[in-house]
C-alpha cells in the first residue's frame, strides 16, 4: 500500500458506517435519495477523520517511533514528510466540509462535523492525556456519527440507539486502553500519558460493568413498547444472542488474548466477530424489512 494512502488510514473508515444506522433502523434503507446523501456524508466523515489522524500522527511522530507498530506509520517511518502530510490534511478538511454541505444543505451535518474536528483537534493537542476524558471523547465521536446520519437522512435517532452506540464505543475504548497498559507492562514503553491514570484491575472492572450495561440496555431496547410499536414486531429479542456472543468474544480477545489494541483490526480479522455481526444484521433486516413476519411466530 502506498504510504500516502496508508497515511489516510482507510481501514479506519469502517467506523463511519455508523452514519447508516439511523436509516437502517428507521426502515428507510432502500430510499435511494437518502442513501446518496449518506454516501456523501460517509466520505465527508472519512476525509475529516483522516485529516485528524494525520494531525495526530504529525504531533506524535517522535513517540510513535518508539512503538513496535506505530513506528511503521508513514510520518513516523519517514516515508511521508511532515510538511507534506499537513498539506494533505488541509485539503482533506476542505473536501470533507464541502461534502458535508452537499450531504445536508441545512448545515446541521456540517455543524456536527466542525464540532467533531475541533473536539478531536483538542484531543490531539492534549485532551488525550487526561484519563477518562480521553475515552469519553472517543465514544462521543461515535455518537456524533449516528446523529449525523439522522440529520442527513432526515430520520429521527432513537435515544436507545444513541445510548447503545455510546456505550459500545466506550467499551471498546476501555479495551484499547487496557491493551496500552499491557504493552507498557511488557515493554516498559509509556506511549500515552493518560495510561498513568489506569491500571489493569480498574479497566477489567470497567469492561465487566459496561458489558453488562450494554447487554441490559439492548434487551430493554428490544422489549420496549415504543420499539415494538415502531418496528412493528415483538421478536427483536431474538437478536440478543448475537449481541451477547459478540461481546463475549470481544472480552475473550481483550482479557484472554490481550489483543484489543485496534477494534478495526479485530473487525477485519476475527471470523467469529464477523459472523456474529453478519447474523445480527441479517436477523434485524429480516425482522424489520420482511413484510411477512409469521416465520418468527
Amino acid at each position: 500500500m502506498s504510504p500516502y494512502i496508508k497515511l489516510l488510514r482507510p481501514k479506519d473508515w469502517a467506523k463511519n458506517l455508523f452514519l447508516f444506522l439511523p436509516v437502517f433502523f428507521g426502515g428507510k434503507l432502500f430510499d435511494i435519495p437518502r442513501i446518496e446523501h449518506l454516501i456523501a456524508g460517509f466520505f465527508a466523515f472519512c476525509f475529516t477523520a483522516s485529516a485528524v489522524y494525520i494531525i495526530n500522527d504529525y504531533r506524535d511522530r517522535e513517540d510513535d517511533r518508539k512503538h513496535p507498530k506505530k513506528s511503521l506509520r508513514p510520518i513516523a517511518s519517514g516515508k511521508v514528510k511532515p510538511g507534506t502530510a499537513l498539506v494533505i490534511a488541509v485539503f482533506l478538511i476542505l473536501a470533507g466540509f464541502i461534502l458535508a454541505w452537499i450531504a445536508d444543505p441545512k448545515f446541521h451535518f456540517l455543524s456536527i462535523l466542525v464540532f467533531y474536528f475541533l473536539m478531536n483537534l483538542g484531543y490531539s493537542m492534549g485532551l488525550k492525556n487526561i484519563p477518562i476524558l480521553d475515552i469519553l471523547i472517543v465514544a462521543i465521536g461515535f455518537s456524533l456519527r449516528v446523529k449525523s446520519g439522522g440529520y442527513i437522512a432526515d430520520v429521527s435517532v432513537s435515544l436507545w440507539l444513541n445510548l447503545m452506540v455510546f456505550l459500545l464505543a466506550l467499551f471498546m475504548a476501555i479495551a484499547k486502553r487496557r491493551d496500552d497498559i499491557i504493552l507498557k507492562m511488557e515493554t516498559g514503553i509509556d506511549m500515552r500519558k493518560a495510561v498513568k491514570g489506569y491500571n489493569v484491575d480498574f479497566l477489567n472492572i470497567m469492561l465487566a460493568m459496561f458489558s453488562g450495561i450494554i447487554i441490559m440496555t439492548y434487551i430493554m431496547y428490544c422489549v420496549s413498547p415504543i420499539t415494538i410499536s415502531n418496528m412493528e414486531t415483538y421478536h427483536l429479542y431474538y437478536t440478543c444472542i448475537f449481541v451477547i456472543a459478540g461481546l463475549m468474544r470481544y472480552l475473550q480477545i481483550t482479557l484472554v488474548q490481550n489483543q484489543a489494541g485496534s477494534p478495526t483490526e479485530i473487525l477485519y480479522k476475527d471470523r467469529f466477530i464477523q459472523v456474529t455481526i453478519l447474523l445480527w444484521v441479517a436477523s434485524f433486516y429480516a425482522l424489520l424489512y420482511w413484510k411477512d413476519k409469521s416465520i418468527f411466530s
